[in-house]
This record gives C-alpha cells, sequence and structure tokens, in this order.
C-alpha cells in the first residue's frame, strides 16, 4: 500500500514487530505524537506508556477488530528515516501477553515501600515501578485510546 510505514520494534532482548503499519502513535515526553506516512524525518524520545501501531494486517497482537496493535512500553527512541519507524524500548509487551495478576503485585508493591516513606533515589525507583505496572494493567484492560 502507497501510504505505508515500515515499522520496526525493538527491545535490547525481543523484536516484537516487524511490518507494514498505517500509523504508529508513542507516549512521548512532551505529549502523545503519531507518525504516518511521509513524515518528517525526526529522533524522538518516549516515556513510559501506550505504543500503538496502526494496520491493515492482522496481526498475532492486533485487537481483531481495528488492527490496533497496543504495547505497553517504559521508554526509549523513535527514528523516522523515509517512512521507515524503528522504535528502540527499554521494554515492550503486548497488551494481549500482560500477566494481569503480576502487574496488579508489582503495582501493591510499590505502593507499600512508597506509603513507607523511601526517600531520594529509591523514591524514584518505587515511582517508576508503580507507574510502569499502571502502564501495564490500563494496556492490559483496554483502556487506552483508540484514535
Amino acid at each position: 500500500m502507497a501510504d505505508e510505514l515500515d515499522v520496526d520494534i525493538v527491545t535490547p532482548d525481543s523484536h516484537p514487530y516487524q511490518g507494514p503499519a498505517n500509523g504508529v502513535r508513542a507516549p512521548g515526553v512532551d505529549g502523545s505524537f503519531e507518525v504516518r506516512n511521509n513524515h518528517a524525518p525526526m529522533i524522538a524520545a518516549f516515556e513510559i506508556g501506550p505504543l500503538i501501531v496502526k494496520t491493515d494486517e492482522a496481526h498475532e497482537y492486533a485487537d481483531v477488530h481495528d488492527n490496533r496493535i497496543v504495547f505497553a512500553t517504559s521508554g526509549g527512541f523513535l527514528e523516522v528515516v523515509e517512512n521507515h519507524v524503528t522504535v528502540l524500548a527499554e521494554t515492550v509487551e503486548p497488551a494481549s501477553e500482560i500477566d494481569v495478576e503480576r502487574a496488579e503485585n508489582a503495582k501493591d508493591r510499590a505502593v507499600r515501600r512508597l506509603e513507607e516513606g523511601v526517600t531520594g533515589k529509591e523514591r524514584e525507583k518505587y515511582e517508576a515501578a508503580r507507574e510502569r505496572a499502571r502502564n501495564r494493567l490500563r494496556v492490559a484492560m483496554g483502556q487506552v485510546g483508540s484514535n
């Protein structure tokens, strides 16, 4: 298709998606952004949030109703060059593979530690863990915008 992007999502230990897409939405550090066909070249950082690949093709991770592939991510970088999007992420987990019980437990552990009054770097560590777990839960439960 003429208005497609070639998307490659890579983490340090996996390659969860490689293929065509109509768009990619990422949780940018200054707000969510979307890349479409003929986007200007760029490199952007993104943070904890949903990473959404919009595709016309069926994929094992795609929602059966709209072929969106939603991933929970903990941040990274996205590069666009000539309709090729490369996502270098710290972590990426497809919504369909998120263990909700494990994510709930991780959130509860982080909240308990924060309630104990940890400070400094340790507080930052548990705040980040809480946000990653909350993101995983939102993505797993389908509470991610569809636009």
